[in-house]
């Protein structure tokens, strides 16, 4: 069901740091509003989500154009590049310098930004083709995202984060499922914690719950000081909790050890903990 509102109430509403009409422009390119302006349910609510995390996001970007001459923000597995263009338009697009680097596996869906970034202006918006783990970037990372990549393709972008030395992380992960298979082909050895996932939806969930509980140690191992909230309210998606993630120091050997002992005890090996080198001795 659509609901019919003026396009400049829409995007003043859901996107303020926008110049209205030439975000009215880009927004219908990116089927978010209709040719005629309109605003559906979905898009409305993919456009919540965005408008979130872009405010989650406002101290990393902060940070580093203060501290960086030509900050680069990397957005893995970017799909459309809903969140590269909406980036760019509310935030770089006031300022002389900051880069965004989207990366897509699809190379329909690269080919597409990159001529959306040409048409509207978007001088400094990449798009790269090629996987999370190996697509090309600058040698220096500075901020890296991830909204609702699927499965282990949020652990790919977050041990390509930890690889570049990236200052700020934020991943918002989507379906998680290689946990809940290792819990059905292995799961832990003491019967307690086996009754946790003996029956398959309350492995789904578990499975999803342990993932990004050894996510956010592993960053913790790694330096980062994290923080897990809920991005939005759970009416606009299920799949809603952040990992943000600022990077303070080397590393936590104390964060370690209980990863460590997490991973053991539940029998798991995520993709997040084969990715990651060991710390150093």
């Amino acid at each position: 069901m659509r609901q019919k509102i003026d396009r400049r109430d829409a995007i003043a509403e859901l996107l303020p740091d926008a110049a209205p009409d030439a975000t009215a422009e880009l927004l219908k390119d990116l089927h978010l509003l209709t040719r005629d302006g309109d605003l559906n349910a979905d898009a409305r609510r993919k456009l919540k989500q965005i408008r979130h995390l872009l405010q989650l996001l406002a101290p990393a970007l902060d940070d580093v154009l203060a501290r960086h001459p030509d900050p680069v923000v990397v957005d893995c597995g970017a799909g459309k590049s809903y969140l590269g263009f909406l980036m760019y338009i509310t935030r770089f697009a006031r300022e002389s310098r900051g880069r965004v680097v989207s990366i897509e596996a699809r190379p329909e869906l690269v080919a597409a930004a990159a001529e959306r970034a040409t048409r509207f202006g978007c001088a400094r918006m990449t798009a790269v083709a090629g996987e999370i783990a190996t697509a090309p970037l600058p040698d220096r990372v500075h901020v890296v995202t991830a909204l609702h990549a699927c499965d282990t393709a949020t652990d790919d972008a977050l041990v390509r984060a930890v690889a570049t030395g990236a200052d700020w992380i934020a991943v918002v992960p989507c379906c998680q499922a290689e946990v809940a298979r290792q819990l059905a082909e292995r799961g832990p050895a003491e019967p307690a914690l086996a009754a946790l996932c003996a029956h398959p939806w309350h492995r789904r969930e578990l499975g999803s719950h342990l993932t990004n509980v050894v996510r956010a140690l592993a960053l913790e191992a790694h330096g980062y000081q994290v923080t897990v909230t809920e991005l939005t309210g759970w009416e606009h998606s299920l799949k809603n909790e952040l990992i943000l993630a600022r990077r303070v120091k080397r590393y936590d050997r104390g964060a370690q050890a209980r990863l460590d002992e997490l991973v053991a005890r539940f029998g798991v090996a995520p993709a997040i903990v084969r990715g990651l080198p060991p710390l150093a001795a």
